[in-house]
């Protein structure tokens, strides 16, 4: 998916204010657009909420809590200590639309998921990485994705919930999906599984996405009730993720 004449470096930057990241971002982005490399940023941000171009009045913070306002598609989510945000600045090597470059992120993380032993995949018309519903608990997001392909360069990116405080996402109406909750690898595990212990396996796996060696596979999450939130129904939710996520 990328030319692979050129170098993909990844810079751990630990926790990064979002505000400086996102311009980190863009100059990245210049640089890659003149010829230089592809870049991968793996940090961490404080406390940020982050409202994508789809966001909705009703999904905002009751509170008054700031809310950063940004290019990339989607809607609105949570940034915080816990959490391992990518962010690829990659020069696609042919065109890509944007639901293609998200399907393979997912996979990238599905991956990692499978390497950490928990079972996620997709829910149609959603994007992300998720967990099945399950023993009175809701279909749960571990990772969120919002992306902008712009001058065939990737900007923005996904974020994976390690162990942060989830209590973080109560304040706002995350993705804009209501009937849903949102996990973490720890609360799923069992365990800590921090970030220092993730990056080795993002890194791996994202490198592997990038190169080619990955591809989409079908991993649908177990919905056992028809007409659960989020199946293709007559007239209802389909497979095709919107294309507003574009941010074009």
């Amino acid at each position: 998916m990328r030319d692979r004449t050129k170098p993909l470096v990844f810079l751990e930057a630990g926790r990064v204010e979002y505000q400086a990241a996102w311009d980190w971002q863009r100059r990245l982005a210049d640089e890659r657009v003149a010829g230089g490399s592809d870049t991968v940023l793996l940090l961490e941000h404080p406390d940020t909420y982050t409202a994508g171009r789809r966001t909705r009045p009703e999904d905002l913070p009751t509170d008054g809590t700031p809310v950063v306002e940004v290019d990339r598609g989607g809607r609105i989510t949570w940034h915080g200590p816990g959490q391992l945000v990518g962010y690829p600045v990659i020069g696609l090597s042919s065109p890509m639309d944007v639901v293609g470059y998200v399907r393979l992120l997912e996979e990238a993380l599905i991956t990692v998921c499978d390497d950490m032993g928990l079972s996620t995949g997709r829910i149609d018309g959603r994007s992300g990485v998720w967990l099945a519903a399950e023993a009175g608990r809701p279909e749960r997001k571990i990772a969120a994705i919002g992306v902008r392909i712009a001058r065939g360069v990737t900007t923005h990116g996904f974020a994976l919930n390690c162990d942060p405080d989830l209590r973080a996402f109560d304040r706002i109406v995350p993705c804009g999906i209501a009937d849903a909750g949102v996990t973490s690898l720890s609360a799923e595990t069992g365990r800590h599984v921090g970030i220092a212990e993730l990056l080795p396996v993002v890194r791996a796996r994202l490198t592997d996405m990038l190169d080619g060696r990955l591809a989409v596979t079908e991993r649908a999450v177990a919905r056992d009730e028809p007409g659960a939130v989020g199946a293709t129904l007559p007239g209802g939710v389909s497979w095709a993720l919107d294309p507003a996520l574009a941010g074009r």
